[in-house]
């Protein structure tokens, strides 16, 4: 499927306005593997006939790494040069794929001068599946596959979304597999709070691998994450347990991109 991503100048030059920003995020810039999810992200978009736009070379960091690691003065100078750009195109709804940018965006900038209705990509998922423009058929079929879903922190504990992503993955009619520690007791990935930028400390045993075994218990075909520093810490996980051939480790977004063949 081949079509063209706006950006707000594009827009803007044309006297248009998008319902949505995609924000985008340095993960799902530059990272390998999430742009594929960035990608997915835009195909639904697309599919959907949502009119949308992304910010491109005029978007940069949240801030949301140099705040974790302590460095509030880089974070409200990056935040403020955001939120120039945003309130210069009256933008009033984002939708993101990276929960650090989500919540950063949705409970820091206010703060700064920058109010927005801020979403995640599962629950514009979620959205789409309930006025039904996105039906889960045509596509990859998921039915009776096991799944467990990771829960990002900065998505659940952070800010309480635990329904949007189980509602995506519900109506695949696969068989949804809790891991032990979910929702409100998830376990962190390991890369939260700027870790993914930094060796970790001397310990039992890396986060991440912890997680995976505790995913693995659940014998799933997949896991499903909603978060492209979870992505990279969780296949990290499967690939050092070799079990690369037997679990996918796959975004939401890309699920159901497939599920709806787009």
């Amino acid at each position: 499927m081949e079509f063209k991503v706006p950006t707000m100048a594009e827009l803007m030059a044309a006297g248009e306005e998008p319902e949505i920003l995609f924000w985008v995020g340095c993960a799902g810039s530059y990272d390998e593997r999430a742009q594929k999810i960035t990608r997915d992200i835009c195909k639904i978009l697309h599919h959907v006939g949502i009119k949308y736009a992304v910010l491109g070379t005029e978007e940069s960091c949240t801030g949301d790494p140099a705040k974790r690691a302590g460095n509030e003065f880089l974070f409200q100078m990056q935040a403020m040069t955001n939120i120039e750009v945003l309130n210069a195109y009256n933008i009033k709804k984002i939708v993101t794929g990276c929960p650090h940018c989500f919540n950063t965006i949705k409970n820091e900038y206010p703060g700064l001068g920058g109010t927005y209705e801020v979403i995640h990509h599962t629950q514009l998922i979620q959205d789409l599946i309930n006025e039904g423009k996105l039906k889960a058929e045509g596509g990859e079929s998921f039915k009776g596959k096991k799944i467990t879903y990771h829960d990002p922190c900065y998505l659940g504990r952070g800010n309480g979304i635990y329904e949007a992503p189980r509602k995506a993955l519900e109506v695949l009619d696969a068989q949804l597999v809790e891991m032990k520690r979910c929702k409100s007791n998830g376990l962190c990935c390991g890369a939260g709070g700027a870790q993914m930028f930094k060796e970790p400390e001397k310990g039992r045993k890396d986060i991440n691998v912890e997680r995976v075994e505790e995913a693995l218990q659940t014998e799933p075909q997949f896991i499903a994450a909603g978060c492209p520093f979870c992505m990279t810490m969780l296949s990290d996980g499967i690939k050092l347990k070799d079990k690369e051939q037997e679990v996918k480790v796959l975004d939401i977004a890309e699920i159901t991109a497939r599920a709806n063949g787009l």
